[in-house]
C-alpha cells in the first residue's frame, strides 16, 4: 500500500507520532511518501527531519498533490492530510513579501 503523508500542519503536529507510524508501516511492507506543496527549495526542514526516514519526498511546487502524482503514475491509497483541500486544489501565489521571496495563499 502507498500512503501519502502531508508535512505541514500534519507531521510537524506531532513528530514522534508520526516517526512510529512511518517505522510501523514500513516494517509491515507498505510505502510512505511524504508529499508536500513547497516548492523544492524550500525543503531543507523537510529533508534534515525525513531524509531516509520514509520511502520519498515530493515537493508539488504549490500544485494540487494528487493530479501532480497521478501525471507522474503514481496513485496513493491512503492520504494524510490536516487540510484535505490541498489534495484537490493548487495554492494560488499571493505575491512577494519582503526579501523577494514568494507568498502563497489558497485559491
Amino acid at each position: 500500500m502507498l500512503i501519502a503523508l502531508d508535512f505541514d500542519g500534519t507531521y510537524t503536529a506531532d513528530p514522534e507520532l508520526w516517526i512510529g507510524f512511518i517505522a510501523a508501516a514500513r516494517a509491515r511492507g507498505h510505502q510512505v511518501w511524504l508529499v508536500t506543496m513547497r516548492d523544492e527549495f524550500e525543503g531543507a526542514d523537510v529533508n534534515r527531519q525525513l531524509l531516509g526516514k520514509v520511502d520519498r519526498i515530493v515537493f508539488t511546487g504549490r500544485r494540487a498533490k494528487l493530479p501532480f502524482l497521478e501525471a507522474r503514475g503514481i496513485h496513493p491509497q491512503i492520504w494524510i492530510d490536516d487540510m484535505p483541500r490541498w489534495i484537490l486544489n493548487d495554492a494560488a501565489p499571493a505575491g512577494l513579501r519582503a526579501g523577494g521571496a514568494l507568498e502563497w495563499e489558497s485559491a
